[in-house]
């Protein structure tokens, strides 16, 4: 839900978007179909799904045979920018955000793109140290360091070249869920279950669904995805 409201954003915003997913071997792939319809119906130019297969590397209930925390176990720990070690939760990716920004800042160069939109969330989230300030920070001090585009800029004492914007940082998810419809964002299209059923059906109790549960009735509106995933 947090990347088809930033996606909603950027359009608003008048950009052409290149929306990019990936299949990196999550148990919850349901996603993926989920990101096809969001990027048709928010009208990116186009929609690249990169396959990079994180069940190699493991590390991670989303993509090795660890048990998914239901019930609260995993969201109750590791909250906020000082989590280390075990205190964050069994469903963070190794590198996650930094991998998938990588692959962002590629495919930006490629199309002559100069900002990187992502989702992270730094108020109502699980802890993961790659959804922090500092990371989307320190990801674009190399954006602009590691690219030609960024150090022909420099070296031409251009400003920097590359961008990254995480609009939905400081924002609650009740916030993101207003943002969301006042941008016209169909939430029964977005899938953010972990640990989803065969048919796709939200477990409801991971700490995804949680959170995501937490931010509707905050907002005071229902989840029309648990509606149209019964």
């Amino acid at each position: 839900m947090d990347s088809a409201v930033v996606l909603a954003m950027a359009r608003r915003a008048g950009f052409a978007v290149h929306a990019l997913s990936f299949d990196y071997g999550q148990r919850h792939r349901q996603e993926l179909v989920a990101a096809r319809r969001v990027a048709k119906l928010l009208g990116a130019e186009r929609h690249v799904v990169l396959r990079i297969d994180l069940r190699a590397i493991g590390g991670s209930a989303l993509t090795a045979a660890i048990a998914v925390p239901k019930g609260g176990s995993g969201s109750t720990r590791g909250r906020g920018a000082a989590c280390v070690g075990d205190a964050i939760p069994v469903t963070y990716v190794p590198a996650r955000n930094t991998i998938f920004l990588s692959c962002a800042l590629g495919l930006a160069e490629s199309v002559g793109a100069r900002d990187l939109f992502i989702g992270v969330n730094a108020v109502d989230y699980s802890g993961y140290p790659d959804c922090r300030p500092a990371f989307v920070r320190a990801f674009e001090r190399l954006a602009n360091l590691a690219t030609r585009d960024g150090v022909t800029d420099a070296a031409l004492g251009r400003a920097a070249h590359f961008r990254v914007r995480a609009p939905l940082l400081r924002m609650s998810k009740a916030e993101i869920v207003r943002g969301g419809i006042e941008l016209g964002v169909d939430f029964g299209l977005t899938r953010t279950c972990y640990d989803p059923g065969r048919r796709g059906a939200p477990c409801r109790r991971c700490d995804a669904c949680l959170l995501r549960a937490a931010g509707f009735a905050a907002a005071g509106v229902p989840d029309p995805a648990l509606r149209d995933a019964r």
